[in-house]
């Protein structure tokens, strides 16, 4: 069989298991088809139906509302289990790092664009209860937030639930008490940057310093997170928003790195994540650079990441 034959046919079962599993979907490739890469997998964990794609291509998209191809009966929550991508639904983009959390729709436009390789875990959600618990339709796509307390827990969730073994006796039981508690967290877990760019404007002295405190901390895992972003995003100077952070003897990318390393020294100290690698949860937080990560940690917690990581498991360990 020639390269091109197994490209064509490997293109083909992706296209067949993908519809399958997510709706009508179309590809396009960013490489040509021998080096294509396309792998879809579905599991059962914990009564629950998850897919795994692994993919290097350059677009996955989903055209505006077709009747005869729309399923709407599903929503997914798709978690960014390495590689990144950037995900686009009705107009509005959202980009995705490992260990990010982004809920869609199976209903309206939709692309995918992968940046290199990248794997995704997607759970299927009853659409009807999602809508209801989030107050219509139209807020059925966004980012899960990394800094509320619901986001971190169904960010725990959604990896344990990855990495569990398959289904034993009980799992439909148990599928529909995690269904419910996954749509029942979703409802305080979605990041407000997905409406309307927060607006500072209007604010001042310590209620503005707060408000942008609150903003950098549900935005500490976009990695282009920057004064320049920040000021942008709330409609203030530069200059203001570094005069903020200056009068009380701090700045703001100071803040943010605090911010980031508080976030990574959570998730190193979490057993459940104790199968997570250091270099993700730095990425997932922000980080771009693993060495520059380490140094910063060690200088912030006297440990570096693997010391901190061991320790705090040990202890853990000890209470259970």
């Amino acid at each position: 069989m020639s390269v091109q034959q197994i490209g064509q046919d490997g293109l083909d079962a992706w296209n067949r298991d993908l519809r399958a599993t997510c709706g009508h979907f179309d590809t396009e490739l960013a490489f040509n088809r021998s080096l294509f890469i396309g792998q879809v997998s579905n599991v059962c964990r914990g009564g629950l139906s998850l897919a795994n794609l692994r993919t290097n291509a350059g677009s996955i998209r989903r055209q505006v509302s077709n009747p005869d191809h729309d399923d709407d009966q599903d929503c997914f929550l798709v978690s960014q289990r390495s590689g990144f991508s950037r995900i686009t639904q009705n107009g509005l983009s959202i980009q995705l790092a490992p260990g990010e959390l982004l809920l869609m729709d199976s209903v309206g436009s939709l692309e995918i664009n992968p940046f290199g390789l990248m794997e995704h875990a997607v759970l299927s959600l009853s659409r009807q209860d999602v809508s209801r618990q989030l107050g219509g339709e139209r807020n059925t796509f966004g980012k899960i937030s990394s800094s509320k307390a619901c986001g971190r827990m169904l960010h725990v969730l959604m990896d344990q639930l990855c990495k569990d073994t398959p289904d034993g006796e009980g799992a439909v039981g148990e599928g529909k008490a995690l269904q419910s508690a996954f749509v029942s967290l979703l409802g305080s877990a979605m990041e407000q940057g997905n409406g309307p760019a927060a607006d500072g404007s209007a604010l001042q002295g310590s209620h503005l310093r707060s408000h942008v405190q609150k903003v950098i901390d549900e935005s500490l895992a976009q990695p282009g997170l920057s004064p320049m972003s920040l000021a942008n995003r709330l409609n203030i100077s530069v200059r203001h928003l570094y005069r903020l952070f200056e009068e009380q003897d701090d700045s703001v990318c100071r803040y943010i790195q605090r911010a980031r390393l508080k976030r990574s020294a959570d998730d190193l100290s979490n057993p459940f994540l104790r199968d997570e690698s250091i270099t993700s949860i730095a990425y997932k937080w922000g980080f771009t650079d693993s060495a520059h990560f380490s140094r910063s940690f060690k200088k912030q917690f006297e440990l570096s990441p693997k010391q901190f990581r061991s320790s705090h498991l040990q202890q853990a360990q000890g209470v259970a």
